[in-house]
């Protein structure tokens, strides 16, 4: 099984297949508009625009589960995020990322994970890198800003 197999929402409630990303790397994150790491959307449209040339995407999955960081329709967050902080990349409907309603995605990125550690997302701005084939490279904490795995990103883009 790899990433691309998954179909989720757009925004708007279409289907998109991930199988569309094939052949590029992908940051993809679990985001909310009202958290103390929501700065980091500053970052990620940095690498977004600095390696996006490349093959990198970055696709943003809104998420309301941890505080109700996240509590404007899907309509709103797209403006928050494109006019306070320019941000060019996917984004999709608002999901769940753990529990009875999770996100089949998130539920299989969480189970890539290494030695098997970290089964749930445990807040806002989990990032999981994937590679070209569709196979989870690395999972990043909300604490660890998106600058500090550049040098992951560049080699999952040399490959």
């Amino acid at each position: 099984m790899s990433v691309h197999e998954f179909v989720v929402k757009s925004q708007k409630g279409e289907d998109v297949s991930l199988s569309q990303y094939k052949g590029k790397v992908l940051l993809i994150v679990n985001t909310a508009t009202k958290c103390g790491f929501t700065p980091q959307y500053e970052e990620l449209e940095a690498l977004y625009e600095k390696y996006h040339e490349q093959g990198f995407e970055v696709l943003d999955f809104p998420c309301n589960q941890f505080f109700h960081q996240a509590p404007h329709s899907d309509e709103e967050i797209n403006q928050i995020c494109s006019l306070r902080f320019n941000t060019k990349f996917p984004r999709f409907k608002k999901i769940d990322v753990k529990g009875d309603n999770a996100e089949p995605l998130f539920t299989y990125l969480c189970s890539q994970n290494e030695k098997g550690k970290y089964k749930k997302v445990k807040w806002n701005f989990t990032k999981f890198l994937v590679s070209r084939e569709g196979e989870v490279l690395g999972r990043f904490e909300p604490t660890e800003k998106p600058f500090a795995f550049e040098e992951k990103i560049k080699e999952a883009l040399a490959k």
